[in-house]
Protein backbone atom coordinates (compact mmCIF):
# COMPACT_ATOMS: atom_id res chain seq x y z
CA UNK A 1 0.00 0.00 0.00
CA UNK A 2 1.67 3.19 -1.02
CA UNK A 3 1.75 6.65 0.99
CA UNK A 4 -0.58 8.99 1.00
CA UNK A 5 0.30 12.31 -0.12
CA UNK A 6 0.42 15.68 1.72
CA UNK A 7 -2.81 16.97 -0.22
CA UNK A 8 -4.43 13.61 0.69
CA UNK A 9 -3.88 13.67 4.09
CA UNK A 10 -4.94 16.98 4.24
CA UNK A 11 -8.25 15.88 2.23
CA UNK A 12 -8.79 12.91 4.94
CA UNK A 13 -8.17 15.28 8.02
CA UNK A 14 -11.11 18.24 6.49
CA UNK A 15 -13.19 14.65 5.82
CA UNK A 16 -13.21 13.43 9.66
CA UNK A 17 -12.86 17.44 10.63
CA UNK A 18 -16.57 17.73 9.17
CA UNK A 19 -18.08 13.71 10.05
CA UNK A 20 -17.54 15.34 13.84
CA UNK A 21 -18.77 18.49 13.44
CA UNK A 22 -22.24 17.04 11.57
CA UNK A 23 -22.04 13.98 14.37
CA UNK A 24 -21.85 16.87 17.00
CA UNK A 25 -25.32 18.76 15.54
CA UNK A 26 -27.10 15.58 15.83
CA UNK A 27 -25.92 14.19 19.53
CA UNK A 28 -29.22 15.06 21.70
CA UNK A 29 -28.81 17.62 24.73
CA UNK A 30 -29.58 14.85 27.50
CA UNK A 31 -27.55 12.17 27.62
CA UNK A 32 -27.44 8.62 29.48
CA UNK A 33 -26.51 8.83 33.01
CA UNK A 34 -22.90 7.24 33.76
CA UNK A 35 -23.96 4.02 34.70
CA UNK A 36 -25.20 3.73 31.33
CA UNK A 37 -28.58 4.72 32.01
CA UNK A 38 -29.08 1.96 34.23
CA UNK A 39 -28.06 0.88 38.46
CA UNK A 40 -25.60 -0.83 39.18
CA UNK A 41 -23.95 -2.52 42.65
CA UNK A 42 -22.02 0.34 44.45
CA UNK A 43 -19.28 -1.82 44.61
CA UNK A 44 -18.90 -1.62 41.00
CA UNK A 45 -18.91 2.55 40.88
CA UNK A 46 -16.25 4.32 39.02
CA UNK A 47 -17.80 7.25 38.42
CA UNK A 48 -19.66 10.14 40.88
CA UNK A 49 -22.80 10.32 38.72
CA UNK A 50 -25.35 7.90 37.71
CA UNK A 51 -27.48 5.24 39.63
CA UNK A 52 -26.31 2.63 42.43
CA UNK A 53 -27.58 -0.18 44.12
CA UNK A 54 -26.51 0.16 47.98
CA UNK A 55 -28.80 -2.68 49.31
CA UNK A 56 -31.69 -5.56 48.69
CA UNK A 57 -33.53 -6.68 51.92
CA UNK A 58 -35.82 -9.34 51.43
CA UNK A 59 -38.69 -8.09 53.76
CA UNK A 60 -40.56 -10.32 56.31
CA UNK A 61 -44.12 -10.32 57.93
CA UNK A 62 -45.44 -6.84 56.38
CA UNK A 63 -48.47 -5.39 58.06
CA UNK A 64 -52.08 -5.18 56.39
CA UNK A 65 -52.94 -1.93 54.71
CA UNK A 66 -50.97 0.43 53.56
CA UNK A 67 -46.96 0.60 53.56
CA UNK A 68 -44.42 3.50 54.03
CA UNK A 69 -41.18 4.24 53.33
CA UNK A 70 -39.45 5.63 56.63
CA UNK A 71 -36.18 7.63 56.16
CA UNK A 72 -34.30 8.11 59.32
CA UNK A 73 -30.88 9.99 59.95
CA UNK A 74 -28.37 9.10 62.10
CA UNK A 75 -25.09 10.45 63.50
CA UNK A 76 -23.55 6.50 63.05
CA UNK A 77 -24.16 3.50 62.14
CA UNK A 78 -23.78 1.87 65.31
CA UNK A 79 -26.82 4.29 66.22
CA UNK A 80 -28.51 3.59 63.43
CA UNK A 81 -28.31 -0.24 64.28
CA UNK A 82 -29.48 -0.24 67.64
CA UNK A 83 -32.88 1.51 65.72
CA UNK A 84 -33.51 -1.18 63.14
CA UNK A 85 -36.15 -2.83 63.71
CA UNK A 86 -38.02 -5.59 61.68
CA UNK A 87 -37.79 -4.49 57.90
CA UNK A 88 -35.17 -2.13 58.50
CA UNK A 89 -31.91 -1.54 56.65
CA UNK A 90 -28.31 0.76 57.46
CA UNK A 91 -27.35 2.20 54.43
CA UNK A 92 -24.24 4.91 54.24
CA UNK A 93 -25.26 7.13 51.25
CA UNK A 94 -23.92 10.06 50.55
CA UNK A 95 -21.63 10.85 53.37
CA UNK A 96 -24.74 10.00 55.59
CA UNK A 97 -25.95 7.08 57.47
CA UNK A 98 -29.33 5.84 57.35
CA UNK A 99 -31.97 3.82 58.34
CA UNK A 100 -34.87 3.05 55.90
CA UNK A 101 -37.71 0.50 56.94
CA UNK A 102 -41.11 -0.38 55.33
CA UNK A 103 -43.77 0.03 57.77
CA UNK A 104 -46.93 1.58 57.81
CA UNK A 105 -47.44 5.03 58.31
CA UNK A 106 -47.57 5.49 62.24
CA UNK A 107 -44.02 3.53 62.54
CA UNK A 108 -41.60 5.96 63.86
CA UNK A 109 -37.80 4.99 64.76
CA UNK A 110 -37.17 5.06 68.21
CA UNK A 111 -33.88 7.51 67.63
CA UNK A 112 -32.85 9.62 65.02
CA UNK A 113 -33.48 12.60 62.55
CA UNK A 114 -36.97 11.88 60.81
CA UNK A 115 -36.13 12.90 57.05
CA UNK A 116 -39.28 11.95 55.45
CA UNK A 117 -41.71 8.68 54.77
CA UNK A 118 -43.17 8.05 51.52
CA UNK A 119 -46.29 6.58 50.27
CA UNK A 120 -48.58 4.91 50.34
CA UNK A 121 -46.69 2.34 48.49
CA UNK A 122 -48.71 -0.02 46.08
CA UNK A 123 -47.55 -3.85 46.50
CA UNK A 124 -47.07 -5.81 43.42
CA UNK A 125 -49.23 -9.44 43.07
CA UNK A 126 -46.22 -11.74 44.43
CA UNK A 127 -45.16 -14.49 47.29
CA UNK A 128 -42.38 -12.42 48.63
CA UNK A 129 -41.22 -8.73 48.75
CA UNK A 130 -37.97 -7.39 48.71
CA UNK A 131 -36.82 -3.58 49.19
CA UNK A 132 -34.06 -2.56 46.87
CA UNK A 133 -32.39 1.00 48.29
CA UNK A 134 -30.52 3.07 45.34
CA UNK A 135 -28.83 6.36 44.96
CA UNK A 136 -29.31 8.96 42.01
CA UNK A 137 -26.61 11.33 41.08
CA UNK A 138 -28.05 13.38 38.30
CA UNK A 139 -26.12 16.48 36.35
CA UNK A 140 -29.33 18.65 34.87
CA UNK A 141 -30.05 16.62 31.17
CA UNK A 142 -28.47 12.94 32.23
CA UNK A 143 -31.67 10.20 31.74
CA UNK A 144 -32.05 7.16 32.45
CA UNK A 145 -32.95 4.19 30.18
CA UNK A 146 -37.03 3.96 29.32
CA UNK A 147 -37.61 1.21 31.81
CA UNK A 148 -40.10 -0.63 34.61
CA UNK A 149 -39.93 -2.29 37.85
CA UNK A 150 -41.68 -5.37 38.98
CA UNK A 151 -42.86 -3.37 42.12
CA UNK A 152 -43.25 0.43 43.33
CA UNK A 153 -40.49 2.96 42.75
CA UNK A 154 -40.29 5.64 44.94
CA UNK A 155 -37.66 8.15 45.19
CA UNK A 156 -37.02 11.38 47.52
CA UNK A 157 -35.34 14.00 46.47
CA UNK A 158 -32.18 15.81 48.27
CA UNK A 159 -30.70 18.32 46.39
CA UNK A 160 -31.77 19.90 42.71
CA UNK A 161 -34.48 18.13 40.37
CA UNK A 162 -36.06 15.49 38.50
CA UNK A 163 -38.57 15.07 36.35
CA UNK A 164 -39.97 11.59 35.65
CA UNK A 165 -42.01 11.07 32.15
CA UNK A 166 -44.60 8.03 32.22
CA UNK A 167 -47.68 7.75 29.97
CA UNK A 168 -49.60 9.21 32.38
CA UNK A 169 -48.06 12.90 31.98
CA UNK A 170 -44.92 14.28 34.33
CA UNK A 171 -43.78 14.22 37.86
CA UNK A 172 -40.85 16.97 39.07
CA UNK A 173 -39.53 16.04 42.39
CA UNK A 174 -37.56 18.72 44.04
CA UNK A 175 -36.32 19.06 48.08
CA UNK A 176 -39.68 19.62 50.04
CA UNK A 177 -42.29 18.64 47.79
CA UNK A 178 -44.08 15.28 47.50
CA UNK A 179 -42.35 12.42 46.60
CA UNK A 180 -42.62 11.02 43.20
CA UNK A 181 -43.81 7.55 43.08
CA UNK A 182 -44.79 5.38 39.83
CA UNK A 183 -46.85 1.88 40.52
CA UNK A 184 -45.44 -1.43 39.45
CA UNK A 185 -44.43 -2.19 36.05
CA UNK A 186 -45.30 1.43 34.52
CA UNK A 187 -42.70 2.45 31.88
CA UNK A 188 -40.78 5.55 32.33
CA UNK A 189 -37.67 7.74 31.89
CA UNK A 190 -36.24 10.07 34.17
CA UNK A 191 -34.32 13.29 33.72
CA UNK A 192 -32.30 15.79 36.00
CA UNK A 193 -33.33 19.33 35.20
CA UNK A 194 -32.54 22.41 36.42
CA UNK A 195 -29.04 24.15 37.18
CA UNK A 196 -27.56 21.87 39.81
CA UNK A 197 -26.44 18.29 40.33
CA UNK A 198 -29.28 15.83 41.87
CA UNK A 199 -29.38 13.78 44.57
CA UNK A 200 -32.11 11.57 45.30
CA UNK A 201 -32.78 8.45 47.26
CA UNK A 202 -34.32 5.82 45.47
CA UNK A 203 -36.66 2.56 46.60
CA UNK A 204 -37.99 -0.28 44.61
CA UNK A 205 -40.15 -2.38 46.78
CA UNK A 206 -40.46 -5.08 44.41
CA UNK A 207 -41.70 -9.13 44.00
CA UNK A 208 -38.13 -10.86 45.22
CA UNK A 209 -38.13 -13.47 42.50
CA UNK A 210 -38.06 -11.19 39.64
CA UNK A 211 -34.80 -8.88 37.77
CA UNK A 212 -35.07 -5.37 39.31
CA UNK A 213 -35.76 -4.28 36.10
CA UNK A 214 -36.66 -4.34 32.16
CA UNK A 215 -36.69 -2.22 28.85
CA UNK A 216 -39.69 -0.91 28.15
CA UNK A 217 -39.93 -1.52 24.50
CA UNK A 218 -43.53 -1.18 24.04
CA UNK A 219 -43.73 2.71 25.08
CA UNK A 220 -42.16 5.77 23.64
CA UNK A 221 -41.69 9.04 25.31
CA UNK A 222 -42.77 12.35 24.56
CA UNK A 223 -39.96 13.98 25.89
CA UNK A 224 -41.61 16.40 28.03
CA UNK A 225 -39.13 16.52 30.49
CA UNK A 226 -36.43 17.88 27.91
CA UNK A 227 -38.68 20.70 27.87
CA UNK A 228 -39.26 21.15 31.27
CA UNK A 229 -35.40 21.22 31.73
CA UNK A 230 -35.87 24.12 29.11
CA UNK A 231 -37.93 25.94 30.89
CA UNK A 232 -36.17 25.36 34.44
CA UNK A 233 -33.05 26.44 32.97
CA UNK A 234 -34.48 30.06 31.73
CA UNK A 235 -36.74 30.14 35.81
CA UNK A 236 -40.20 29.31 34.61
CA UNK A 237 -42.03 27.92 37.73
CA UNK A 238 -43.04 24.10 37.01
CA UNK A 239 -45.77 22.34 38.47
CA UNK A 240 -44.84 18.90 40.44
CA UNK A 241 -47.48 16.98 37.55
CA UNK A 242 -48.91 17.57 34.36
CA UNK A 243 -51.10 14.73 33.52
CA UNK A 244 -52.27 14.27 30.01
CA UNK A 245 -50.54 16.99 28.43
CA UNK A 246 -47.70 17.51 26.26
Amino acid sequence: MSALSLPGIAACNAAANLIIALMCLVTPIASSAQTGGTCIPVAERKTEFGCFVHAEEHLQGLPRGPLYWHIDRFASRPAAEAAKERNGTVVEILGQVWLFTIARKSWQASSGEPVGNVGPLKLPVAKAFMATYMEGNFKPGMQSTVHRHPGTEAWLVLSGAQCLETPHGKQIGRPGAPPVIVPPGEPMLLTGIGKEQGHWLVLILMDASMPRGFPADDWAPKHTCERAQSRMQSGEPLPRRVPGRE
